[in-house]
């Protein structure tokens, strides 16, 4: 079955980046010209996506209002003969299906991927975690569909991290089973470097089958009384096969203000508009 359905989990706060999360939604701070999410949405497409559910919550309208038509703009381009900017925002509310639901309290990633539950219905889908921008020649999640075809099993995107930096992720054992392929057999969240099984690092990308939802269902609140889906996983991959993909591609954690930095610099650079006059600029910064 070709995934067509992507979950885009949206509620969350974004305290990493306060104050300007505190009126704006970190998922539309841009990066250049474009919003996090935005980024994202586009890679859904590029690899197939044609439905996008988009978990949402208190005070983030603005996501909404992004990817919905504005006649007001639309009329103001049109008058001014500004073409290209007109097709630009024409093109954003016409990416792909939208949907909404609200996430009521932040309870964490399962939480948030459960409230999916009835819009998705009975097939795979992906996820997609918007701090998780990833630049490459084949979408990230174009290389994970094709597991997926290969194996119809839940595919999780991973990267090697410095053991230093393990703790903050959720990590994988797992088994060969081909190139940068692995089967996973186990998942622990944020260990200690001492305690990592390995430094396969899971990254915000993943295509579930809809046997999670149960998992889900069933996964006793953790922390702060959060539903992870790593503790879900864990119980799902001693009955369900689960898969890992090493993706080829540069990440970056826009979730964090260096990673952010780092992403708006990389992609500015690959700007023609914007290349070499930031290059002059960058050369001329005083260190």
């Amino acid at each position: 079955m070709k995934i067509r359905k992507a979950v885009f989990p949206a509620a969350g706060l974004g305290t990493r980046f306060l104050p300007v999360t505190k009126a704006i939604p970190k998922e539309m701070l841009p990066l250049v010209d474009t919003p996090l999410i935005q980024y994202c949405v586009e890679e859904a497409i590029a690899s197939g996506i044609e439905d996008v559910i988009i978990i949402t919550g208190r005070g983030k309208t603005a996501i909404e209002d992004h990817f919905d038509t504005s006649k007001e703009l639309e009329v103001l381009l049109e008058e001014k003969g500004k073409t290209d900017l007109l097709k630009m925002v024409r093109d954003i509310s016409n990416l792909v299906r939208f949907s909404y639901t609200r996430q009521k309290e932040a309870l964490g990633l399962g939480h948030a991927i459960l409230c999916a539950k009835d819009l998705v219905g009975e097939e795979p889908f992906a996820v997609f975690l918007g701090d998780d921008i990833i630049d490459s020649k084949v979408p990230a999640m174009k290389q994970m569909t094709e597991v997926y075809k290969k194996y119809r099993h839940s595919v999780l995107a991973v990267q090697r991290v410095p053991r230093e930096n393990i703790s903050s992720y959720g990590v994988i054992k797992g088994t060969a089973a081909g190139n940068h392929l692995f089967e996973v057999t186990d998942l622990v969240e944020k260990p200690r470097p001492e305690d990592a099984p390995s430094d396969l690092a899971v990254i915000g990308r993943y295509i579930l089958t809809p046997d999670v939802f149960e998992y889900l269902e069933n996964t006793r609140p953790g922390k702060n009384g959060e539903i992870q889906l790593t503790d879900a996983l864990k119980a799902m991959a001693g009955r369900h096969p689960i898969y890992a993909l090493e993706f080829e591609g540069d990440r970056y954690d826009a979730g964090d203000k260096l990673g952010f930095l780092k992403a708006t610099v990389s992609l500015a650079l690959k700007r023609d508009d914007l290349r070499d006059e930031f290059v002059e600029f960058l050369k001329g910064l005083k260190l």
